[in-house]
């Protein structure tokens, strides 16, 4: 009897959300999908989707924005890997630092953050002005507007990201574990591949999934340090519907991002390594 009001009380307390994420998300995303197969009659059709991938302007953003999650995202999973390791390993006091440093970031907002990359990378920034100064370049380097702007942003951007996932995913992770490795000869980092990752990959999974959805769905970062020359998919995504007015094919793209993310996810999760 308790247990079953138990589950009872537990589907009270979810039943507003799930009716809030149905309304608010699920329904308008159905929406749009069933909107991308009809034309202007409301017929079933493919043909918006033929002209869409037909179209090389759309294949050469498709293939960039993936090669630039491609590189942030492996890149964000390199360099949280390590600092989750040394913060979940520290003194409680020292960690709530690192943790309070990682947090802040995220209560920054993406577009301020963006701007001050220009003050970084502009034709006269930080880095073009220390170039400079040690006779590296004669003329200042073009660094803002180019696919390399666009990864570092994305990778600030999105860095704390990971590093709060696998920091979440390795304190659960026992101590005793990575100990009982050592002990039988087993090197620090022979203990982190096949101890600690393996143990983390669930955690792995999730970070990896919200860097990669985010590169592939982001759109203030590569507009300003993209510009119109460097266009991503949720930047065609707005020229096409709010500048050429194609809603047609702007409904088209968002759907193509959200196949590719769920596409991602569900190979991550299906596909797991041997040693894990």
């Amino acid at each position: 009897m308790n247990q079953l009001n138990l589950k009872r009380t537990l589907t009270l307390l979810i039943l507003p959300g799930a009716i809030f994420l149905l309304l608010f998300f699920l329904v308008p995303l159905l929406f749009v999908f069933a909107e991308s197969f009809r034309d202007a009659e409301g017929a079933l059709t493919l043909a918006r989707y033929g002209e869409v991938l037909s179209d090389r302007q759309f294949r050469h953003v498709y293939l960039r924005t993936l090669k630039i999650a491609l590189i942030v995202t492996p890149l964000a999973v390199l360099l949280g890997y390590p600092s989750a390791y040394v913060i979940v390993r520290l003194p409680v006091g020292r960690k709530s630092l690192l943790m309070s440093l990682v947090i802040l970031p995220l209560m920054t907002s993406p577009v301020a953050r963006t701007f001050a990359w220009i003050v970084v990378l502009g034709r006269f920034g930080i880095v073009n002005e220390t170039l400079r100064a040690l006779r590296l370049v004669q003329e200042p380097a073009r660094l803002l507007y180019t696919e390399g702007a666009i990864v570092v942003g994305l990778l600030q951007l999105f860095l704390p990201i990971m590093v709060l996932t696998l920091v979440s995913a390795l304190e659960n992770v026992q101590d005793d574990v990575e100990e009982a490795a050592l002990s039988l000869g087993s090197s620090r980092l022979g203990s982190f591949f096949r101890v600690l990752v393996p143990l983390s990959y669930d955690g792995l999974i999730m970070g990896v999934t919200l860097v990669f959805t985010g590169c592939i769905t982001a759109y203030v970062t590569p507009a300003i340090l993209g510009g119109t020359k460097v266009l991503t998919l949720a930047t065609l995504m707005r020229l096409e519907s709010l500048v050429l007015m194609n809603w047609e094919a702007g409904t088209v793209i968002a759907v193509v991002m959200i196949v590719t993310t769920l596409v991602l996810y569900n190979g991550l999760r299906i596909y797991r390594p041997r040693n894990l």
